[in-house]
This record gives structure tokens, C-alpha cells and sequence, in this order.
């Protein structure tokens, strides 16, 4: 498989939101990786498209190490995947067959923040637009100064 690096994103400041724009659309998925702080107890969303509709939806399980939880969402208006509050806190998302104008988006999350937890999510984008934008954004407060995020094309 390969991986091509499409955009990258290092936070010389904090900052409420990062979106990426005009996607390559070549490409058979998508993965969004970040390693980010957040401010004020905010958790990290994403929308794609600018539909702040409710056409989100998610279901995910996590554990602590001592416990395992789990959730789901349904007609939600963006994904939501937790409130990192210290460097180190990793998410990977992948956005598949994100240029398909046929058929809703499939998206599969995993989440490892060593000293909290590590989760995993698949969720769906109710639409058949191919994804041309992804804004990741916190609910309040913002992303940390040093912040990473990264999105590459996997080949078809």
C-alpha cells in the first residue's frame, strides 16, 4: 500500500481549528493523522464539506486499562473522537473511498493516548458528495502550540 503525504500541518501557536482543502481527488482513501494537545477540556472533531448537518454518525468502544466503555451516535452533526490534554495523544483516521459520488463515506478511527486510553470507531458520512475538505476543530478552547496533523492519499 502506498501512503503519499498530501498535506502537513505543525501548530507554531494554538489555534481552534485546522482544515485541509482542495483534496486530491486521485486517490482510493484518505488518512488523517494527528498528534495534538487540546485546551479547555475540548474534544476533537472533524467535519467534511462544511456539512454542519446531521448526516454524522459513529459507533466506538475504548478502554483505560481498567475499564472498556462504548457508545454510538446516530444524526449528529460532526465525529467526535475525545479530549486529549497533553501531547501524545494520536488519532488516525481513515476516510474510505472518499472520492465516490455513489455511495455514503465510511470512516474507521483509532485513537492511543497512552496515559488515558486507546480507542477504535467506524462511523458514516450520510452523503454522496466526494469529501474535497476536512476541518478537525475542538469543541471549545484549542489545539496546542506543536500540534501535528498530516493527511496522505492511499493509492487506488
Amino acid at each position: 500500500m502506498t501512503y503519499d503525504l498530501l498535506d502537513s500541518v505543525t501548530l507554531a501557536s494554538s489555534a481552534s481549528s485546522v482544515t485541509f482543502s482542495s483534496i486530491d481527488q486521485s486517490y482510493g482513501d484518505l488518512i488523517l493523522v494527528s498528534n495534538h494537545a487540546t485546551t479547555g477540556g475540548a474534544d476533537i472533531r472533524f467535519r467534511v464539506n462544511g456539512d454542519t448537518g446531521s448526516n454524522y454518525s459513529w459507533v466506538q468502544m475504548y478502554g483505560t486499562g481498567s475499564s472498556a466503555t462504548s457508545n454510538n451516535t446516530t444524526s449528529d452533526h460532526f465525529f467526535d473522537y475525545g479530549t486529549p490534554t497533553s501531547l501524545g495523544a494520536t488519532i488516525s483516521i481513515q476516510f474510505m473511498d472518499y472520492a465516490a459520488t455513489d455511495k455514503h463515506k465510511s470512516v474507521l478511527a483509532r485513537r492511543d493516548w497512552a496515559s488515558a486510553l486507546t480507542l477504535a470507531a467506524a462511523g458514516r458520512w450520510a452523503n454522496t458528495s466526494a469529501i474535497t475538505t476536512i476541518l478537525a476543530y475542538t469543541a471549545a478552547g484549542s489545539f496546542a502550540a506543536g500540534s501535528t496533523f498530516h493527511l496522505y492519499g492511499i493509492a487506488k
